[in-house]
């Protein structure tokens, strides 16, 4: 059975529109349902759109009518979840958010027992769940809320990077209005750093608005009027990171991924001796891993991906361009926060601006709107027959990448090329062609 509910990252969509507060009470009785444990503990936390409240409530009344117990631990970033699973012994963990989408946006993705992201098969038995007539056990959960989870997600930060020392850094965070707004500033803080805090009053609509990891011209602004060694830019959920140099220049996941690795390795905590990456990664972080001897496994697009990626190796290290940056050492999850702390240790007190790994090769992405199913429009001759025609022209130089987004109405069409003019021509070229079959 394939799945239409799920997507790259959960259940998606405009909140009161596709995402309505009955699908979130539907899923939560199945999610509760299909769970081994006779009366599961479901964590549930949130980013900060206005549409969360809504969501969280629905989702516990789902819960507790399936004999669950919904746990409410509040606004946290998403890798918070999974952290709290394997401290307290959870079932089950559902995250509300759309990561760097729009407010009106909002998702619900699960967590399992084991701190992992649903697998397809999970998932597509939580859409046949959904499909069959409506069961239940006889049995009235409840629901509660849990507080301390914040100084909980905080203390594990605080754990794992015990030996950092950031007194006199001074740093730049945004915080995209979103789910970091208090726990990014609060270890950093915590940890020696003085802190300037950019985007941290969210109220309900201005997440990622203009601001976050997928705006990062704010900071660069912020870093290029001087006065401050690096700055870090989440997104709403928490789940990603972008750098930003004392220059204003912006390093992301694949520049960052670079870094840690090469230090992990000089450390001895590279296990495998080699990292995950996604089909997306810059064709030059190939080149840099091969020339530090570091093992490159490549995945599909999506965090949890790269966390298959990881397992089926034996390896700890892993990320996204996007900035999702995986250290199992860590969490099995994207951790923005955590890949923040993750690079000034590997930088040991070294300038950001001139300790890259690796010069990207020139990379143009052009997000394409489809009308109908973006991957039907992919597998169109004409499209195909654009994509042999560019990747001709390249040859060996580049490469091109054409897929449909598991999130949004889009095909995404990326190219690499020796320079900038040459990778904008390729996309150009190929997304007219999706133009034309959409």
């Amino acid at each position: 059975m394939a799945r239409s509910l799920f997507g790259t990252d959960g259940v998606r969509g405009v909140a009161g529109e596709k995402l309505t507060a009955d699908l979130a009470v539907s899923l939560g009785r199945a999610v509760t349902n299909l769970s081994a444990a006779p009366a599961p503990r479901v964590l549930i936390i949130r980013d900060t759109r206005e549409s969360g409240e809504m969501l969280q409530a629905a989702l516990a009344a789902g819960v507790s009518s399936a004999g669950g117990e919904a746990v409410l631990g509040g606004v946290l970033p998403t890798p918070a979840a999974p952290l709290a699973m394997l401290r307290e012994g959870f079932d089950l963990a559902a995250v509300i958010s759309a990561s760097h989408n729009p407010y009106r946006d909002n998702g619900i993705k699960f967590f399992g027992p084991d701190g992992d992201k649903l697998s397809d098969a999970a998932e597509e038995a939580v859409e046949r769940e959904l499909a069959a007539p409506g069961r239940t056990s006889g049995a009235i959960g409840r629901v509660r809320r849990a507080p301390g989870m914040l100084e909980g997600y905080l203390e594990a930060l605080e754990t794992r990077f015990a030996g950092l020392d950031l007194r006199g850094m001074r740093v730049v965070l945004d915080c995209a209005n979103g789910a970091t707004f208090e726990s990014a500033p609060a270890i950093f803080r915590r940890l020696g750093a003085t802190v300037t805090v950019l985007a941290d009053a969210p109220d309900g609509r201005n997440i990622n608005d203009g601001c976050g990891s997928t705006h990062p011209e704010l900071l660069s602004e912020r870093l290029r009027d001087g006065g401050f060694d690096v700055g870090f830019a989440f997104d709403g959920d928490g789940d990603r990171l972008i750098a930003v140099d004392r220059d204003g220049r912006v390093a992301d996941g694949d520049e960052l991924v670079a870094l840690a690795a090469v230090h992990l390795r000089d450390t001895g905590r590279l296990p495998g001796n080699g990292v995950a990456m996604t089909v997306m990664t810059n064709f030059a972080f190939h080149q840099a891993m091969r020339e530090a001897g570091i093992a490159v496994a490549t995945t599909k697009v999506g965090d949890r991906y790269v966390l298959g990626g990881l397992r089926e190796h034996g390896y700890t290290l892993g990320g996204e361009q996007s900035g999702h940056i995986i250290e199992l050492g860590f969490a099995p999850s994207g951790d923005g926060v955590a890949a923040a702390l993750l690079t000034l240790e590997a930088l040991g007190g070294r300038d950001l601006a001139t300790s890259r790994v690796f010069d990207k090769l020139p990379q143009q992405l052009i997000n394409v709107p489809v009308r109908g199913a973006a991957a039907t429009v992919v597998a169109t001759e004409p499209v195909q027959a654009a994509v042999a025609r560019v990747t001709g022209r390249l040859a060996a130089s580049g490469r091109v990448l054409v897929r449909p987004s598991g999130t949004e109405p889009l095909v995404r069409v990326m190219a690499e090329a020796p320079s900038a003019q040459q990778a904008t021509a390729a996309c150009e070229h190929i997304a007219e062609a999706v133009r034309a079959a959409a």
